[in-house]
C-alpha cells in the first residue's frame, strides 16, 4: 500500500482481481497447465496446484493475522470468549 492509496482503491483492485481469477477458474479445466512464477522459477503447474497453493497461502497469512490478534487481545485457542 502506497502512502497515496486509499482503502477504497485497494478494495476495488482486489474486487477486479478476484473477478478475473473467478473467470479464469470457471473457464479452465482443473488440470489445465500454467506457469508458476515468484519462487517457482517458471515451473509448469496445473490449475489444481495453483488453487491449492493459494489456499495454503491464505491459511498461512490468516494464521499470521491471528498471532497478531492474540498479541493484542490476549485470547488464544478456540474457546476463550469473555
Amino acid at each position: 500500500m502506497a502512502a497515496d492509496e486509499r482503502t477504497k482503491d485497494i478494495l476495488d483492485f482486489y474486487t477486479r482481481a478476484r473477478a478475473a481469477a473467478d473467470e479464469a477458474i470457471e473457464s479452465l479445466d482443473i488440470d489445465a497447465p500454467g506457469t508458476a512464477f515468484a519462487f517457482f522459477d517458471g515451473a509448469t503447474v496445473s490449475l489444481r496446484w495453483a488453487l491449492i497453493h493459494m489456499l495454503e497461502e491464505v491459511a498461512r497469512h490468516a494464521g499470521h493475522a491471528d498471532i497478531q490478534r492474540e498479541s493484542i487481545d490476549g485470547f488464544t485457542g478456540d474457546h476463550n470468549w469473555g
